[in-house]
């Protein structure tokens, strides 16, 4: 939930409807914006904003840790150790301090985890069972189990952990990393945006920037619909809360049910930044969206001293800048320290807080209703912050003696959030992972791209969008999984050239909307309504360049006659042969209906397979395809997902030269789609070069391991499980020829 919960908004939206102020919406200044909506909040604001955040209560529940640890022996019953790992670990988060129902679950976790053969984390749990008062006539068990740890790590002989480092892993600190040949550069007309300077061949690395800050998505704590056979974990279930890290052997925050770390170090680093402030409005945050909960992070990350340095530079800043009448762009520096004598204006690296400040709030183009609503919540966060002792980092030095004494000047702690509030509706960057789907019984599974975090980056934010970008982006630290004790426990983004670049190219970046994903007046309009801009980009200027009868006419692509197989071609509310001589026609209604059917199909077998009834998946797969080819050409992304479908069942089967036949016709559809150089092509050669593999066809395999590596080493780190698997693939066959 990025924005404030729907009942929270519909509180504010009356109350805006009620005052209507004309001296707010004349309002241009943040701080006077947030103290003229602190000054507005009443008793009854705070009574209904409680009202609602305890519906997202973080509160400790021995009751709900219990039923978790009964799910987890459920779980452990049918040696689904996965889910099991993850039931206990939500039973250990909300346990109370050394209870008995807390050493249950970890005692019961160790299980887990040793039959995942994580044996230093199963001597963990069952030290930490102890310490929480494991019942004594059953620590017999405990004790048998620790000595089989020690056997198995006695007989490896070499630690075994699941946080494992990527192999290539950089040892990074807090500064950006820029290849050389790119920089900042500043104009009128752009703004601040960045530059290649030398030429740039397509894969190369051309940036990597460290999150200032960043929060994992929260699961909707209203969502009480049963999850499918009970298996499925979301996001906060699965990640580190302070380092994104997977794990399977949280340990908890001692004091709610919510926030959970993948170790000691990451668990005492959060509480020193900010979760003992964050810790008690835990359920007000939740409410509140998760870029209200980024933008107090960032406040509270900076501190008020930061913050009044920053703001009296950028002020600075600011009176050079409304005097710049050159057309030329002008350089700025771009890297980890600022030229001396210099102010921090042109200095952009990534624990740089004035990179952060400097992005722009658009509060002029925010409506008055939107300000309103992102203050009045702000405003409410802050007196409800106002309940413990202010922030480490927002107490001056002549504060120190007055111990929990929120001054009056705190209030900019609010007016800060507020302004990175109102500065991430454009700048919030997703930060994904890649997560295989959790499929019983599949020997071929589908991936899909996940959304684990939101981020706000110094550097990204500064590239422009373009529909058809010229860059593509990867994670680490939230993708990988790695050891909690590291030092860095950042997240980095990585930029790629994903087509060749020329000295003087400005280097651009998708925002979400994408010419291969979106028709152009969709991609048009959100970016109006999210970005504040009007987007003129090359796909963009090509694509309205065609016309409205054009556009009319390819309205319909992937669509054929059932008569004479012509491409069919839209005429208001139906289609028609695009053959004069066939005139046969269909009504819009029709191919909806089909479309509908054939989709209905698809998930159903979809459904059986999941369910290990793959013979009857087959027929309802072979009948779709058959409905399918008579009315969709082989590009039509279902004939893709229909052929994608029927690979993976004949993989499942062990028929892997007939499932790898099917997902040619799915590249065929993935290629057109979403183009040549695309990271979904990439996955989907990838899987193709698995069925080739697991065939025996070494030729077949040879031959597309080199097109899936092109365009996976575009979009993916180096490291990636799939550029390495790829890799062993090609050793493997050569060494066999």
């Amino acid at each position: 939930m990025d924005l404030p919960c729907p009942e929270w908004v519909r509180h504010v939206e009356q109350k805006w409807t009620e005052m209507r102020s004309e001296s707010f919406s004349l309002l241009t200044d943040i701080d006077a914006i947030f103290n003229h909506g602190l000054s507005l909040i009443g008793p009854e604001d705070l009574d209904t904003f409680s009202r609602i955040s305890e519906k997202y209560s973080v509160k400790k529940s021995p009751e709900r840790a219990s039923e978790f640890r009964q799910q987890g022996n459920l779980s452990f019953k049918v040696k689904d150790y996965t889910a099991a790992a993850l039931y206990y670990s939500k039973g250990v988060c909300h346990a109370d301090k050394n209870t008995e129902e807390l050493s249950l679950c970890y005692a019961n976790r160790s299980a887990a985890l040793f039959y995942h053969g994580l044996y230093r984390e199963c001597l963990e749990d069952i030290q930490r069972s102890f310490e929480a008062g494991y019942p004594s006539h059953l620590q017999d068990k405990l004790r048998t189990r620790e000595a089989a740890c020690l056997n198995k790590l006695e007989k490896s002989n070499t630690p075994t952990t699941n946080h494992q480092t990527p192999p290539c892993q950089k040892n990074r600190n807090s500064t950006t990393c820029v290849s050389h040949g790119v920089s900042v550069y500043f104009s009128p007309e752009k703004g601040r945006h960045i530059l290649a300077t030398e030429n740039k061949p397509a894969g190369e690395v051309v940036l990597e920037d460290e999150a200032f800050c960043y929060v994992l998505i929260p699961s909707n704590k209203l969502n009480t619909k049963t999850k499918k056979e009970g298996k499925a974990f979301d996001t906060e279930d699965r990640h580190c809360h302070h380092c994104l890290s997977q794990s399977l052997s949280f340990v908890p925050c001692p004091n709610c049910s919510y926030a959970q770390y993948c170790g000691e170090s990451c668990r005492k680093d959060a509480w020193e930044r900010w979760h003992q402030w964050e810790c008690p409005i835990g359920a007000d945050l939740l409410a509140i969206g998760i870029l209200g909960h980024l933008a107090l992070r960032v406040a509270l990350k900076a501190g008020q001293n930061e913050v009044q340095r920053v703001k009296k530079s950028s002020q600075e800043d600011h009176v050079s800048c409304s005097s710049y009448k050159s057309d030329s762009p002008v350089q700025l520096s771009l890297g980890g320290h600022c030229r001396e004598g210099s102010d921090h204006t042109d200095c952009y690296h990534g624990n740089s807080y004035m990179g952060i400040y400097s992005l722009l709030p658009h509060v002029a183009q925010h409506s008055p209703g939107s300000s309103f609503l992102l203050a009045i919540t702000m405003a409410t966060l802050y007196r409800r912050l106002q309940g413990g002792p202010p922030p480490d980092m927002w107490v001056s030095c002549k504060d120190e003696g007055v111990s929990g004494i929120w001054q009056p000047e705190m209030s900019m702690l609010g007016a800060t959030a507020l302004r990175h509030m109102m500065q991430l509706r454009c700048n919030a960057q997703a930060v994904t992972a890649v997560r295989v789907k959790e499929e019983s019984g599949m020997a071929v599974q589908s991936s899909s791209e996940i959304r684990i975090a939101t981020a706000i980056f110094p550097v990204l934010s500064l590239l422009n969008h373009s529909c058809s970008p010229n860059t593509s982006i990867s994670f680490t630290g939230g993708g990988h999984i790695h050891h909690p004790e590291s030092s860095h426990c950042g997240v980095t983004v990585t930029v790629r050239a994903s087509k060749d670049l020329t000295a003087g190219q400005e280097i651009l970046h998708c925002y979400g909307p994408h010419c291969n994903r979106m028709e152009v007046k969709e991609r048009q309009r959100l970016l109006l309504e999210q970005y504040f801009f009007h987007c003129n980009c090359q796909a963009c200027q090509s694509d309205l360049s065609e016309g409205s009868q054009n556009a009319q006419e390819n309205a319909s692509p992937g669509l054929k006659c059932v008569k004479c197989e012509k491409p069919l071609q839209s005429r208001m509310d139906r289609y028609m042969c695009s053959l004069p001589s066939c005139g046969h026609q269909i009504t819009s209604a029709d191919v909806q209906n089909r479309l509908q059917g054939l989709q209905c199909l698809l998930d159903e077998a979809i459904h059986l397979m999941e369910g290990d009834r793959i013979d009857k998946a087959l027929k309802i797969l072979k009948s779709a395809s058959s409905q399918a080819n008579s009315i969709l050409t082989e590009t039509h992304p279902l004939q893709g997902e229909l052929a994608d479908a029927t690979a993976r069942a004949y993989a499942t089967t062990g028929k892997w030269s007939l499932a790898a036949s099917h997902l040619e016709r799915s590249i065929v559809a993935i290629q057109a789609q979403f183009g040549e150089d695309s990271i979904e092509l990439g996955r989907q050669l990838f899987k193709s070069a698995q069925l080739h593999f697991n065939a025996g066809d070494c030729g077949a395999a040879l031959s597309v391991i080199p097109r899936a590596h092109r365009l996976l080493s575009l979009h993916c780190d180096p490291c990636c499980e799939e550029l390495q698997e790829l890799h062993e693939m090609e050793s493997c066959l050569q060494g066999l020829l």
